[in-house]
């Protein structure tokens, strides 16, 4: 009877969740995720969300933050050993040992091919016990205590937590490096305590995606690890064997890469990267069904990919029709600014100043777009100036924005410089005066 319930339970959610959202002019698509988000990587921009800001429960997509926190914080070859409580984490795990030795590239391996729970904390150890003081920091990791390796732990998830508050995330918080469910208490700047559970939204797991992908240093070897099919290793006398559990990499063209998840509070979740002429596409699927439905992940991201190669394509802001006509810059005056003859007003030129990642291939100079949208240009310049004023002077802006948020911004600045008027310059204008 119990069971049965459970199912007319998890039959009803499935019906709530499973609904058309509006995601265009005149689209809609049925997911089964509670959460879910179509990022395109390049500008950051989401192109469809469904509660794509709401803090939940992400799993073991966790795992992509502790890989490039990795990556960035430690050499492949570099060598670490086991701690009891690395050794002690519970399924799904490598099997690791206290006091055996494996080197960082074959524990990231096990990581993100098989989601290996104490391969996680193993790294995280490793990782966080140099940002330990004193005899921590020194003490082999295979004599650490149970408090000890979560101070190493919790180390570990202050980095985390550091990138992730550089990238922008204001609602994500890591705890574990592995993704089990965690909840802990905090303590404000006021001194205040708050508890904070390990969590994230599908808009910022998305984000994270595209850094790992794109934007760090370490996105090469991020990429190279993800896309393995299948990685063997021999360590501590032992054989392991890893295969990559990421099932998108061969559902779809230009799959890149990918994590899963699960956890009964999480439930599925799933994050993924897609190229597509030229368009990197990132997918985040938070509470995508439980068992027996691990297949909706799938679906999910299918439909949510399929429906961004279909809808966008690059809009570029420099196309003729759209960027800013500079011939619309006229001269402003310059009050007490010299001039060739007594009494008249000076005038400065204008002209639009690009933003440096112009050079860049395809930096900042368009966005994917549906066809029924449109870019919004704008723009702001002051009336006058007062001298002195220098060459190359910011006077004002021109904003290309979609949807009201700013993509794109030219700086208006001066042509040339004007000099303040000052006693020199009128002795000059009165003896040419005198002259004539």
């Amino acid at each position: 009877m119990k069971k049965r319930l459970g199912g007319f339970f998890f039959a009803l959610f499935f019906l709530w969740t499973a609904v058309p959202v509006s995601v265009g002019a005149s689209e809609e698509l049925t997911l089964y995720a509670t959460a879910a988000v179509l990022l395109d990587a390049d500008s950051g921009r989401v192109l469809y969300g469904r509660n794509a800001d709401t803090p939940m429960a992400m799993a073991s997509t966790t795992k992509i933050m502790t890989c490039i926190i990795v990556l960035e914080n430690a050499s492949l070859d570099e060598t670490l050993t086991v701690s009891s409580y690395a050794a002690g984490m519970p399924q799904v795990k490598l099997n690791i040992r206290k006091g055996e030795t494996y080197t960082v590239r074959d524990l990231l391996y096990s990581l993100m091919l098989e989601s290996h729970n104490d391969s996680a904390v193993a790294l995280a150890e490793h990782v966080g016990r140099k940002l330990l003081a004193g005899e921590q920091k020194e003490k082999p990791v295979c004599e650490y205590t149970s408090e000890e390796s979560r101070q190493a732990v919790a180390a570990f998830a202050g980095l985390m937590n550091g990138k992730a508050a550089q990238l922008g995330c204001v609602d994500t918080w890591f705890i574990t490096p592995n993704g089990l469910d965690a909840t802990e208490e905090v303590v404000l700047p006021d001194q205040t305590t708050m508890q904070k559970e390990h969590c994230t939204t599908a808009a910022e797991l998305a984000k994270i995606m595209a850094y790992c992908i794109r934007g760090s240093e370490k996105s090469g070897d991020f990429l190279a690890i993800t896309q393995t099919p299948a990685y063997s290793f021999s360590a501590n006398g032992r054989t392991f064997s890893c295969v990559n559990h990421n099932a998108f990499l061969n559902m779809m063209d230009g799959a890149l890469s990918g994590k899963t998840g699960f956890t009964n509070k999480a439930g599925y979740c799933y994050v993924g990267a897609l190229e597509s002429e030229g368009r990197t596409f990132i997918v985040a699927l938070l509470a995508c069904g439980w068992p027996n439905n691990k297949s909706y992940k799938w679906s999910d991201t299918r439909k949510l990919m399929q429906y961004g190669m279909e809808n966008y394509r690059f809009k570029s802001f420099l196309e003729k029709d759209v960027a800013f006509d500079e011939g619309r810059l006229e001269p402003i005056p310059v009050s007490l600014g010299t001039t060739d003859i007594l009494g008249e007003t000076a005038w400065i030129s204008l002209k639009l100043e690009r933003p440096r990642e112009d050079a860049e291939e395809g930096g900042g100079t368009g966005l994917l777009m549906r066809e029924d949208e449109t870019i919004d240009v704008t723009y702001s310049v002051r009336k006058s100036l007062t001298a002195p004023v220098e060459r190359g002077m910011k006077v004002g802006t021109v904003e290309y924005s979609v949807d009201g948020k700013v993509y794109r911004t030219e700086d208006i600045v001066t042509v040339d410089g004007v000099e303040k008027i000052d006693l020199r310059w009128c002795v000059v204008q009165v003896l040419k005066r005198f002259l004539m």
